[in-house]
């Protein structure tokens, strides 16, 4: 069993860890750009999104209208272990919104409802929820109440209502990771493994890989659009 745990603040550093943890083993399933091991960028997209997140977890608390918000499942047998967690970022132009940035349930724990747990607290807190997801993803989101509204890129943008909040979420601005020093050295040696005619291919795998995401998700919800009509 878990116990659900709420923080406005910054985890301790031994929860904190624990979440990075499952943001490095469970990249595929929770980033946007769902690349696999094989890919030589895996590695790079890995540390990019791990940093997001830590700079999610580091800033929470500072702005209490637009920093983010932790949702924890703890074991209850062992309060210091995280089973799963949801970063989510409320709006701080609209006190019914917010949107999910990042879900993830240990491999171990999945089919126990710590997932659809985690979002039905998410959803106590403001009614209004929004989450972007990959095509495969959708059917799950679905199950817990969520409503298919648009294609957005390779993902499918889903809402508790039929519609988004007017309201705006302050997200992490990406590009500063991507052109730091830590980014170009870990490119830089990836260059050095593979070789740059490897990597050069690497980045045209994964543009082919969006785009085959993003047809996806536009026949997915072109195909709801049709069943609603019906």
């Amino acid at each position: 069993m878990f116990t659900l745990v709420q923080l406005d603040n910054p985890p301790p550093e031994s929860l904190k860890s624990q979440i990075l943890q499952m943001v490095v083993d469970y990249f595929s399933d929770i980033s946007p750009v769902s690349l696999t091991p094989s890919n030589p960028l895996y590695q790079l997209y890995q540390y990019v999104i791990g940093y997001e997140v830590h700079l999610y977890l580091q800033a929470m608390g500072s702005s209490p209208d637009s920093s983010a918000r932790l949702i924890l499942a703890l074991d209850d047998q062992d309060p210091s272990r995280v089973l799963g967690f949801a970063l989510y970022l409320p709006s701080p132009d609209d006190a019914e919104a917010c949107t999910l940035a990042y879900l993830a349930v240990q491999a171990s724990q999945r089919r126990h409802g710590i997932a659809r747990a985690m979002l039905q607290q998410m959803i106590t807190r403001p009614p209004h929820a929004e989450l972007a997801c990959v095509a495969s993803k959708m059917p799950i989101f679905e199950a817990m109440g969520f409503r298919v509204l648009a294609a957005r890129g390779p993902q499918v943008l889903m809402n508790t209502r039929d519609h988004s909040s007017d309201g705006m979420v302050a997200v992490q601005d990406l590009a500063p990771i991507f052109q730091s020093k830590e980014v170009r050295q870990i490119h830089a040696y990836l260059v050095q493994q593979h070789g740059k005619k490897a990597m050069g291919e690497a980045e045209k795998k994964r543009d082919r890989l969006l785009d085959q995401m993003a047809r996806q998700a536009q026949a997915l919800v072109a195909e709801r659009r049709r069943s609603a009509l019906h």
